[in-house]
């Protein structure tokens, strides 16, 4: 492997990279001057001190191999890396052609996604995990590369940075964990944040990883350092984790007072210790550059700034219209049953086997699909509720597989397999029960926006599968329902199928779009009878169309889950009073069928919102106010909701049945409506 001195060093590769080096600072320095003047750049994280690490990590990547996930401090790995002066300050001052993201990011969040430099999240550290994901794509393909994730050290007390270096080891997967340590988590000392000196120190018990220390403020250290981590990578296919020594010069970012924490010695020795005008004075100590030579460069890099900033400045503003834009990728459309139904007969399957074969099928149709999760693999068990089962026989190892005990593992590592190729699907088994997916919902969020985020430039193309809801004797943490939770994020669509027809067909056009989709399975109905349908081949049901279950004329019930088979069973025993009530199984959450369910109000004129969920806060809620607000003129009776008591489920089945719905609280309250 070639080594880097400044002795041997070709004068051509010295001259960029004090080129770099003088732009990157220029930048650096100027960009607090774009906030003085209200022309933007409100969060800047000035990189000096971490000249050497960063020059090096955007020398070593490598365009159309590898995938980098600069932090927010970033600049110079950026602009080494190849994005250019106006790109960055595009980024800083928000502009419509920002190639991150088109000014919807934070500033200081340098992304360029066609050259696989990814956008990330102002989260400190949880691209750990999308760097994982991605190493797992070149590492599956066999193609050439790495994943390269880099923070600060003060990102590794995130449990999610834990979680992926676990991960990368036990996968043996080739990505590079670079950690660039100033010593400081914005005023919060390394002291405080760890028992050891050196936090790299924490992971030296993992078996397969490399752990390798350089001078982060020394370029030829730095650059030889991540060459070697690179090649060293790829070659042995093992994670690689670089701690670099870095000082913090200036502040944490410019709305933090570096003064207030820091003393006059420590500020005098930080600037003492300028990788840039180090790396200036051996470049004149080795005679490799005269001053005029290098003062030359400087003008020449002073003169690039001018002329970006100049062309960034009058880039155009982005439109408030497009607000609107990326929020979801288009979905599948179904080609054969449109409106999701269907008149098929004959054998009638249950939700575990209607799931468990439209996986199966989707499998074979898209090589490209892969399956991870708890308990998901092992032998002839396929999840606590056998709904994968016979997968990883059919489909091997590499593509079903399970995960560790660790859901934002599962999610973000799901989302950065997804960073690889856009035919790339992704079905995670999110948590063994709804209820234990909370430690995701950090992940969960970064999937939800990563479109928009991004400008429509990448869309993380994922099903996630959670079983949902009770009426099982589960109690806490399995008997809880998240939609309303989930719904309150743009970005996701989510689906609640109640029969097993709906089951498959919204689980095909789910793994067939594109986007993140949250899949939400009743388990108390996986094994029911009455839940059990025909299925055709291929069945599909597209998103946004909900079903009418039953027509009726004197009584709208907007159901679903659960709940559904309650409320129809409600509406027989109705019918033999003499009432004729419409049960609408809306089936798709996120997007909603608006149009049904007005068509709907304006022939019956009163509604009865049902779901399992809280009536609190419940999803239903949203339901009722939108029909309030845009279909009151059609009312004759105010909208009312059934749903459970705002507590916890209680395990013994007697707390059970007083905080969950049931036909006896559906029937009183339909009947109420209906005599209003």
């Amino acid at each position: 492997m070639k080594k880097y001195d400044i002795k041997t060093t070709d004068k051509e590769t010295l001259k960029k990279w004090y080129h770099l080096m003088t732009l990157g600072r220029a930048i650096d320095e100027k960009a607090p001057a774009y906030l003085l003047q209200s022309l933007g750049w409100s969060y800047h994280a000035p990189y000096a001190g971490h000249d050497g690490i960063q020059l090096a990590i955007g020398q070593v990547f490598t365009k159309e191999e590898d995938f980098l996930f600069p932090y927010y401090r970033d600049m110079l790995t950026a602009l080494s890396a190849g994005i250019t002066a106006e790109e960055l300050i595009l980024n800083g001052i928000s502009k419509a052609t920002d190639p991150a993201s088109g000014g919807r990011h934070m500033s200081n969040h340098f992304a360029k996604p066609e050259w696989h430099i990814e956008n990330v999240s102002s989260a400190t550290g949880n691209h750990d995990l999308h760097a994982v994901g991605v190493a797992r794509a070149i590492s599956y393909y066999k193609r050439k590369g790495v994943a390269i994730a880099s923070h600060g050290e003060s990102a590794t007390s995130e449990g999610y940075v834990y979680e992926a270096i676990n991960g990368a080891t036990k996968e043996k997967l080739p990505v590079i964990f670079v950690i660039q340590d100033n010593g400081y988590g914005i005023s919060v000392p390394k002291k405080d944040q760890t028992a050891n000196r050196k936090v790299v120190d924490n992971f030296t018990g993992f078996k397969n990883l490399r752990i390798m220390h350089c001078n982060g403020k020394d370029v030829f250290d730095s650059m030889n350092t991540m060459a070697e981590a690179r090649e060293y990578a790829i070659e042995n296919q093992l994670p690689v984790l670089v701690h670099a020594n870095c000082v913090r010069i200036g502040s944490h970012s410019n709305s933090d007072k570096h003064t207030l924490y820091r003393d006059e010695n420590e500020l005098e020795y930080v600037k003492d210790a300028d990788p840039l005008l180090k790396y200036r004075r051996m470049l004149l100590r080795y005679k490799r550059f005269t001053e005029e030579e290098l003062k030359e460069i400087e003008a020449g890099a002073k003169k690039e700034l001018s002329a970006a900033n100049k062309k960034a400045l009058a880039a155009p503003d982005p439109d408030p219209g497009s607000i609107f834009d990326f929020v979801t990728p288009e979905p599948y459309h179904p080609q054969k049953y449109v409106d999701g139904t269907h008149s098929e007969e004959g054998e009638k399957k249950n939700l575990v086997t209607a799931i468990n074969e439209t996986l199966k099928a989707e499998f074979r149709h898209n090589p490209d699909t892969f399956l991870w999760g708890q308990d998901v693999a092992n032998k002839d068990k396929g999840g606590v509720f056998n709904i994968s089962k016979g997968m990883q026989q059919e489909f091997g190892e590499k593509r079903v597989f399970n995960a560790p005990i660790a859901e934002d593992f599962i999610v973000g590592t799901a989302n950065g397999m997804s960073r690889f190729d856009p035919k790339i699907r992704v079905v995670i088994e999110g948590a063994e029960f709804a209820d234990y997916f909370w430690p995701a919902m950090e992940q969960f969020v970064e999937c939800t926006h990563d479109y928009w985020r991004s400008n429509g430039k990448f869309s993380p193309n994922i099903t996630l599968r959670l079983a949902s809801g009770g009426y099982i004797g589960g109690g806490m943490y399995h008997s809880q329902n998240l939609e309303a939770t989930f719904s309150t994020l743009p970005g996701v669509r989510i689906v609640y199928p109640s029969f097993a027809d709906d089951a498959a067909g919204l689980l095909r056009t789910s793994m067939r779009s594109e986007g993140f989709t949250v899949f939400l399975e009743p388990k108390a109905l996986y094994n029911s009878v009455d839940a059990a349908t025909p299925i055709p081949d291929d069945f599909e049901v597209p998103f946004g169309k909900a079903r009418i279950r039953r027509q009726g004329k004197d009584l709208t019930i907007i159901t679903y889950g659960n709940t559904t088979l309650f409320s129809l069973a409600v509406a027989e025993h109705l019918a033999k009073e003499g009432w004729d009530v419409e049960v609408i199984d809306i089936r798709s959450l996120v997007p909603l069928d608006k149009e049904t369910i007005f068509e709907s109000v304006k022939k019956t004129s009163k509604v009865l919102v049902v779901h399992e969920d809280k009536v609190f806060s419940g999803f239903g809620a949203e339901i009722a106010a939108m029909i309030g607000t845009e279909m009151f003129r059609h009312l004759d009776a105010p909208v009312q909701r059934v749903g459970s008591t705002f507590t916890p489920v209680g395990f013994n089945p007697i707390l059970e049945k007083a905080v969950l719905p049931n036909e006896e609280r559906i029937y009183e309250a339909a009947k109420k409506l209906l005599e209003f």
